[in-house]
């Protein structure tokens, strides 16, 4: 396998080049670039298998690659290595997007690698990342469904259910999305923010469109289009928490 580092820090350069030699002996380094466009120039002489991208560099941004890359070019895989927020980690895991904190772990690395090797086409997903760190809103997220993955608006999701293995996504138009990713990978990405929340271990919901909260039978939310969705007990006090409560 084939890879290019770019990266504007000699330093994360090098640890990164000792890394892949120790642990991922089947990488083969072809360039080491301090800059997005010697790294273009690198990607293009060498058509490399996979691209260790950093993302914040003097002058560019390291998700402009793919500006100097039309979509049918991007035949190679991106590894991000970053040292970025919390914000940006839940824009790359919307994003099914592969990343590396830094400092790098080696076994985050191999497994990065992995999946690298079994990657398709991301042109889109690479897309989704780069409006969602731009818009500073986490807008649309990428999730999995059979061979494919599917572009879903965030804001328009009404609840998702749990079947072990596997999520089914209610929007708010009635659709319905059957996906391979537990509901805990969701709780992760989407319930750090106000808007959705874990109510029960079955269910996340959106909470734009919680309407009511009814004590009766164990305790519920009443959604938009008067769905029902069960409340556990233990999280009844951190739903009071989620809405302002208007006293009597």
């Amino acid at each position: 396998m084939k890879a290019i580092i770019i990266d504007d820090e000699k330093r994360a350069r090098i640890n990164l080049a000792l890394l892949l030699e120790e642990y991922c002996p089947n990488v083969e380094i072809v360039a080491e670039c301090e800059n997005l466009p010697s790294g273009v120039k690198a990607i293009r002489k060498h058509r490399p298998n996979v691209v260790f991208l950093d993302i914040e560099m003097p002058g560019h941004s390291g998700l402009e690659l793919l500006d100097f890359f039309d979509d049918d070019d991007v035949n190679f895989a991106i590894i991000f290595t970053t040292a970025y927020n919390e914000y940006a980690v839940r824009a790359f895991k919307f994003s099914a997007i592969d990343y590396l904190l830094k400092p790098i772990v080696p076994e985050e690395l191999q497994d990065a690698l992995k999946r690298a090797e079994k990657q398709q086409e991301l042109s889109g997903n690479y897309k989704i990342l780069k409006e969602n760190l731009a818009s500073g809103k986490l807008d649309k997220i990428a999730v999995p469904s059979g061979s494919s993955l599917i572009f879903i608006d965030a804001d328009k999701i009404l609840y998702i259910k749990g079947e072990g293995a596997y999520s089914e996504i209610t929007m708010i138009d009635g659709s319905k999305h059957i996906v391979s990713r537990n509901l805990k990978s969701f709780e992760e990405i989407l319930c750090l923010s106000a808007d959705f929340f874990r109510a029960h271990k079955s269910y996340i919901v959106n909470m734009a469109y919680v309407n009511a909260y009814k004590k009766a039978d164990g305790g519920s939310l009443l959604l938009t289009q008067n769905i029902s969705i069960p409340l556990s007990p233990d999280r009844v006090q951190s739903i009071f928490e989620k809405i302002k409560m208007i006293k009597r």
